[in-house]
């Protein structure tokens, strides 16, 4: 396993690891996951792909070991984005590969915007919505948020369960949403998806400007990550390589499409 730590950054106690050998790679996790429940759900290798980079995963604001804060717009991901520039600093990373799944999408995104000079590759994985697909689920995030607050649990499992899994999944994206729910600190939680109801993608324009090699991994099938941002980012960023995951086979090659974009900018 490797070792954790805590590194003092943005005004706050970031839980982070790192190791591995090659061009920097910083990692951000999902709305509401964390280092731990992340292998949950996406089946990376890990070992494979810190032989090629050096791996910075860490838990974002308010999830996991990090500390919460109470002003949501902390939880911009524009906000998100300035945290994970304030570690690489701490950690004397320079410029890196800004990679990540869902929010961190998100976050690589805007570090990728606002700082261009220390992006220089992006891996979005599962974009979320974005811009005119953003309103709704800004809806039921803050919907999700007051229920779970409510002390109703059973009601957010039921109608989450409601919702098809993405396609590549089947009863176990429910049951594993179900078994996090009923462990996690519900306060905290609410209050993360009221802060995710702040954010958006950067503007398309802004991610038009973007020049760095970038692999974006989506799956079909899931409203919450539709197909819809993975193409329009496709199209937006000269040059980006898209690839859609239909079954769970499509996903065993997201390790080798990784490993292809860290060593194209090596």
């Amino acid at each position: 396993m490797v070792a954790r730590q805590a590194v003092s950054a943005a005004g706050i106690d970031i839980a982070v690891e790192r190791a591995g050998h090659g061009p920097h790679m910083v990692w951000a996790h999902g709305l509401t996951s964390s280092m731990d429940l992340e292998p949950e759900l996406f089946a990376f290798d890990w070992e494979r792909i810190r032989a090629v980079a050096d791996v910075v995963r860490y838990d974002a604001r308010g999830h996991g070991g990090t500390t919460t804060t109470p002003d949501l717009v902390d939880y911009g991901w524009d906000r998100l984005a300035a945290d994970q520039i304030a570690l690489a600093d701490a950690l004397d990373i320079g410029s890196y590969i800004a990679a990540g799944a869902s929010m961190g999408t998100g976050t690589a995104l805007h570090a990728a915007v606002s700082w261009p000079e220390r992006v220089r590759g992006l891996i979005l994985v599962i974009p979320p919505t974005g811009w005119d697909t953003r309103a709704a689920q800004r809806d039921l995030y803050l919907a999700r948020a007051d229920v779970i607050e409510s002390g109703d649990i059973d009601g957010v499992i039921t109608a989450a369960r409601m919702i098809p899994p993405p396609d590549p999944f089947g009863a176990e994206w429910h049951d594993r949403f179900e078994r996090n729910l009923r462990a996690a600190d519900l306060a905290r939680m609410a209050h993360v998806l009221r802060g995710a109801a702040t954010a958006d993608m950067p503007s398309p324009a802004k991610i038009a400007a973007i020049e760095v090699p970038t692999l974006i991994l989506a799956w079909s099938g899931d409203p919450g990550h539709p197909l819809s941002s993975a193409e329009r980012l496709a199209e937006l960023i000269s040059g980006a390589d898209l690839h859609i995951a239909r079954s769970r086979s499509d996903l065993e090659s997201w390790n080798d499409r990784i490993v292809a974009l860290i060593s194209s900018v090596a």
